[in-house]
């Protein structure tokens, strides 16, 4: 009897353990198994309903099945990297590159911040749609009514990094973002060359990033001047942070300041600008 009774209280333990795996996804209208408090959502392209099921939105960020979507782009070719866990994604001249846990996608040189990281679900890549958008030259709205993803064509081709970006522009930020952030998070790197944008777009301050970064009105304003680590080469996430900035993204659009409390020689900012917010070791100000 007592053993019949053990063998009862396990397989009832069992039952309870499946029951809590299962709660713990939603499975969505094509079979997906998406995470807790996931949301599905609808999505039209120009004008017709596509992705049935497939769309969800996940920590605030609406995600797409990269194959699914990518098929839906007309792309010629979609392949695997097990190694690596990257998918590519051609299609004619565009070549894009997405690794599972990344926080971008990379196109013909050009850098896409997602937000949110690109999800393996079901042994399936699930990636933010605004980002995937982009290389195909897609615009993205949201129709908050009817819960839906608009995505309209338009029949563009996705402009390379070596005609997109600015080369000075690109050199002098991606050089004050390695000096000032080179042991930060991508984020942290990306709200420091913010700065330098969001001041290069201020009437207070010169309108070009040489000009903001070597700017010494009211005293050198980013201590890599005075110290030369300006001139370092920058890393590679350096590089891809300035990129990510040049191509639009912006942690913050109104933040014109930085510090490191544990290490600035000076409380001028903490005592005369507004607190923003704090990534890693910085605090940022508006």
């Amino acid at each position: 009897m007592k053993k019949i009774k053990t063998t009862s209280k396990l397989l009832l333990c069992m039952l309870i353990v499946a029951a809590m795996l299962t709660a713990t996804l939603s499975v969505g209208a094509a079979g997906y198994e998406f995470p807790p408090n996931s949301v599905p959502v609808n999505v039209t392209l120009d004008g017709k309903a596509v992705l049935r099921g497939e769309a969800v939105i996940i920590n605030s960020v609406t995600y797409v099945p990269l194959r699914s979507f990518s098929e839906l782009m007309g792309a010629d070719e979609i392949s695997w990297n097990a190694k690596t866990s990257t998918a590519t994604v051609k299609k004619g001249a565009v070549t894009v590159y997405l690794t599972n846990g990344a926080l971008y996608i990379s196109a013909n040189g050009r850098y896409f911040f997602t937000v949110e990281r690109i999800l393996n679900i079901n042994d399936r890549l699930f990636v933010p749609v605004r980002a995937i958008a982009e290389p195909f030259c897609v615009n993205v709205d949201w129709n908050n009514s009817s819960r839906t993803v608009v995505l309209t064509s338009t029949k563009k081709t996705l402009v390379s990094g070596d005609n997109y970006y600015n080369s000075t522009d690109l050199y002098w930020l991606s050089r004050i973002i390695n000096a000032e952030a080179s042991g930060e998070s991508l984020v942290g790197q990306i709200a420091v060359g913010n700065v330098v944008l969001n001041r290069k777009a201020s009437k207070m301050y010169p309108n070009t990033v040489y000009g903001v970064i070597f700017d010494r009105v009211g005293g050198t304003q980013f201590s890599p001047v005075a110290m030369g680590t300006i001139y370092n080469k920058p890393s590679q996430s350096s590089i891809i942070a300035a990129k990510i900035c040049l191509d639009g993204y912006s942690v913050d659009t109104a933040i014109l300041f930085f510090m490191n409390p544990d290490i600035s020689t000076s409380n001028w900012i903490s005592k005369n600008r507004p607190f923003a917010f704090t990534i890693g070791q910085h605090d940022f100000y508006y």
